[in-house]
């Protein structure tokens, strides 16, 4: 394993045409790589458009087994050529169930699954109609080029899973996500908040975090983009607009990190004692 972390995001609107959107993430995969980026991280559900605004029983029909998902066994090629961790968000059909799933590659071995803890509802966001609760756990993933934690979306929010990602000795947080405007308040603009939810994750947990999210107008669904990679003490490092196509990339130093999250204490200093009852 190296001494360095180079991770990157990609950014992009997606449509109806999956073929399409792969080869959209494909591209900005190879783009990341020659950069020298070995952690890749796409957006969520970038296989076509964010269906979950309305209930619809004919998306059913765009969930596949994990393994066999299209955009699983379009980008485990290239993590092999390129010797790359990517985390795959997915629609997953597993038997009579759904979810909103990851599938972790390395290096075009596929390491698992993490299945989305925190399934919102609410106008725009429908998606208890598709996905069921996770039922994986955190989890953080032993690659190749460092310990990643990866979250997906609404997950983001909630400080339990990023520490419970760093108690299982996560270098990096990753999440892609889907979000923008709200449909039943259209004087809401959430980007800001988003980001500093996280880059609160990052300081709490001393680590770097990056959120990759989608942009463009999907029938009035105006995804806001606002992608970015912050430091381990939450300051964001790169960043890009909100309509913008492209690739953020940052590379962080392990050792570095260890030593901080050990001189901060946040971990030494934890009263597990206490908290039990706060959180049944």
């Amino acid at each position: 394993m190296t001494d360095t972390i180079h991770m990157a995001v990609l950014q992009a609107a997606f449509g109806e045409d999956m073929d399409a959107n792969i080869k959209t993430v494909k591209g900005l995969i190879r783009e990341a790589a020659g950069r020298g980026a070995k952690v890749i991280l796409p957006s969520e559900l970038f296989q076509g458009p964010y269906f979950c605004k309305t209930q619809e029983e004919r998306w059913f029909a765009h969930a596949y087994p994990a393994l066999e998902h299209p955009c699983v066994t379009a980008l485990q090629p290239l993590s092999e050529e390129l010797d790359i961790v990517i985390p795959v968000s997915i629609y997953e059909k597993a038997g009579p169930e759904y979810y909103n799933s990851m599938v972790m590659l390395d290096g075009g071995r596929a390491l698992g699954v993490y299945r989305k803890s925190h399934i919102p509802d609410g106008p725009g966001y429908m998606e208890k109609f598709y996905f069921r609760p996770g039922d994986t756990g955190f989890k953080v993933w032993d690659t190749t080029h460092g310990r990643v934690g990866v979250g997906i979306c609404w997950d983001q929010w909630f400080p339990e899973t990023a520490r419970a990602m760093a108690l299982q000795g996560a270098e990096i947080l990753l999440y892609p996500t889907a979000i923008g405007s709200e449909p039943h308040d259209h004087s809401l603009d959430t980007a800001a908040r988003w980001r500093r939810a996280m880059q609160g994750h990052a300081v709490s947990n001393v680590m770097p975090i990056g959120a990759a999210n989608r942009t463009g107008d999907e029938d009035g669904q105006v995804f806001y983009g606002t992608s970015f990679i912050c430091d381990h003490a939450g300051d964001v490092v790169a960043e890009l607009g909100r309509d913008e196509t492209g690739i953020l990339d940052a590379t962080f130093d392990r050792d570095f990190l260890t030593r901080h999250r050990a001189a901060w204490g946040f971990f030494r200093d934890r009263r597990k004692d206490l908290y039990g009852p706060y959180f049944s």
